[in-house]
C-alpha cells in the first residue's frame, strides 16, 4: 500500500509583524498625507471665511433693494471683521441679474508643499441677492 507524506512540523514560534523597512515606509506614507492637510486646512479655513461673508451679505440684503455700492461695502466690512487677506473686496464680482445681483467670489490659491510640488486649488463660491 501507500505510505502516508510526513506532515510537515510548524515552527513553534512563527513570526508576525512588521519588518522596520515596512514601519517605515508605513510612517513615511502617512507623513506625507498628514503634511499635504496641514498645508491645505489654512486654505478651507479661509475659504469658509470667505463663504460666511458671501452668504452673510447674501442674507444681509436679500429683498431689500440694495444696491452694488452697499454690496461691497458690506463685503469689504465683513473682510476686516473677519480678517480674510486671501482676496479683497474688489476681487469680489458684483453683477446685475434675473432681477438681482449675483455676488461671486471666484480665486485660486497656491500653497507649496515639498520642494517644486505645488497644490493649487480653485475656489467659487456665488449667492443671488434679489432686489
Amino acid at each position: 500500500m501507500y505510505a502516508k507524506p510526513a506532515r510537515k512540523q510548524r515552527s513553534k514560534y512563527r513570526q508576525s509583524g512588521m519588518t522596520a523597512l515596512g514601519l517605515t515606509i508605513l510612517i513615511l506614507f502617512v507623513g506625507i498625507f498628514a503634511f499635504a492637510a496641514i498645508r491645505l486646512t489654512p486654505i478651507y479655513l479661509n475659504y469658509m471665511k470667505i463663504v460666511s461673508v458671501v452668504e452673510g451679505v447674501a442674507e444681509e440684503f436679500d429683498s431689500t433693494g440694495a444696491t452694488r455700492a452697499m454690496i461691497r461695502s458690506s463685503v469689504a466690512r465683513r473682510f476686516d471683521i473677519d480678517s480674510v487677506s486671501t482676496i479683497t473686496a474688489r476681487d469680489i464680482k458684483i453683477k446685475s441679474k434675473d432681477g438681482g445681483f449675483e455676488v461671486s467670489a471666484t480665486y485660486s490659491h497656491k500653497a507649496p508643499f515639498i520642494g517644486n510640488v505645488s497644490f493649487i486649488v480653485d475656489f467659487d463660491k456665488r449667492v443671488l441677492v434679489r432686489r
